[in-house]
């Protein structure tokens, strides 16, 4: 397995920065695997641009109806969970999960990562698990640190998806490659041949169009509600062109769940690999389904691919690097904010339950009168998931795998 040249070329002919875009593009998707000691099984999803969580797992309350008129106006789902919270409508496949006891929440969660809002940074406090990314000359992740210090483990963290391994899994663990059928670098003379190509399909010369502006000069904004559609357009057809056999060809984001259940079946015990596109900046009651669908069709993926006896023993930890603001913004959407949401499923998790607690919405419980208050730790619930999983001793876990972490009492993520 060789690595792809799948880079920021992808969409940028000339080498231009697309900054949120490409932050949350699901175009740049690695993946990576360890195998080690036992039977339990742990797969992280990075959910990258900053996924909602208000609007993923809605509360029941009044302050936050009125700073979302339109997100917090929609109908009841019967989605409803712990609390009175409702599940968003996309994640309807997920019910049956919930229901299993297999999916659980954690609200009000964040890394140390504050007042900036960056993606990059952002995602790097998330992957490094670190309080600090400032003269720490630390690159590695705090998934590659766990490895390093598990009694038994094999040191196999094995494929990256189409870009470098993530910081998560980087470390001095050995990564090589693995793409999901996708492996070409669209060039500034290749981009105008596709658009003569596209066009005879005005549609898809539209998509088109679009998403080449987002890789052109002026692509530097924030992601649009139509960017995120052009994002998820321009994947599908490229999945067209890449499995032109029968209308059922997978779509990415399922290969690689695919391909990572089929990986835990075997020898591996740790997976890793992230979704983008939950940059909802404007019109979030669209964008943010086409995420949603991608998370809700990767678990369902993992959950059918691995098998039942191998899902009872799988962990699976989703986190973005943080949430957004409390009140919704001109254009329907979200801005980067602070306190977010992490998402657990699997067999071996308890489910039917939202951990953490929320601090309100008035504008005095708010962070910096915008975002959503952090109450916990996001490396905290890392840390328990992994000592829960796999037995690491809680000082490895405080002082290497998240230095400076305080994992408290158990919070009782696994049953």
């Amino acid at each position: 397995m060789g690595k792809t040249d799948m880079n920021r070329r992808m969409f940028l002919g000339r080498g231009l920065a697309v900054g949120c875009s490409l932050a949350a593009s699901p175009m740049l998707t690695p993946v990576s695997f360890a195998a080690t000691g036992g039977e339990n099984r742990l797969v992280v999803i990075i959910l990258r641009g900053g996924l909602d969580g208000l609007d993923l797992l809605q509360p029941a309350d009044r302050g936050l109806q009125v700073l979302r008129p339109t997100l917090a106006a929609r109908k009841p789902t019967g989605l409803e969970v712990t609390g009175g919270a409702m599940l968003h409508q996309a994640c309807a496949p997920l019910w049956p999960l919930w229901q299993a006891g297999e999916l659980a929440f954690v609200q009000g969660v964040s890394t140390p990562y504050r007042n900036k809002r960056s993606h990059f940074d952002g995602q790097d406090y998330l992957e490094a698990g670190t309080a600090s990314l400032n003269g720490s000359g630390r690159k590695d992740g705090w998934l590659n640190r766990m490895l390093q210090n598990m009694p038994g483990s094999e040191m196999r963290t094995a494929f990256a998806v189409g870009a470098d391994p993530m910081l998560l899994s980087r470390g001095d663990a050995p990564v090589e490659t693995w793409s999901p059928d996708v492996g070409f670098v669209l060039s500034s003379q290749g981009a105008r041949l596709l658009e003569l190509t596209m066009e005879r399909d005005p549609q898809m010369a539209l998509v088109m169009k679009r998403a080449l502006l987002l890789a052109g000069e002026g692509g530097g904004g924030a992601m649009t509600a139509d960017d995120a559609d052009t994002m998820g357009a321009l994947e599908d057809m490229m999945d067209a062109q890449m499995n032109p056999n029968g209308k059922g060809a997978a779509k990415s984001h399922v290969r690689v769940a695919e391909f990572a259940a089929g990986q835990l079946r075997a020898a591996a015990r740790v997976a890793c690999f992230s979704i983008g596109g939950w940059d909802t900046h404007a019109n979030q009651a669209r964008a943010l389904r086409i995420p949603l669908t991608r998370l809700s069709d990767s678990l369902l993926a993992l959950k059918a691919g691995v098998g039942a006896k191998v899902w009872e023993r799988t962990t699976v930890l989703a986190m973005t690097e943080f949430g957004r603001t409390v009140a919704e913004n001109g254009t329907k959407g979200t801005d980067h904010g602070t306190g977010g949401m992490m998402v657990l499923a699997g067999g071996a998790i308890r489910g039917q339950t939202v951990h953490g607690h929320l601090a309100g919405f008035e504008e005095v419980d708010l962070f910096q009168g915008r975002d959503l208050m952090p109450t916990d730790d996001v490396r905290r619930y890392a840390a328990w998931a992994i000592r829960e999983s796999f037995g690491l001793d809680r000082f490895t876990l405080e002082s290497v795998v998240f230095p400076g972490v305080q994992m408290g009492d158990a919070p009782r993520l696994l049953a």
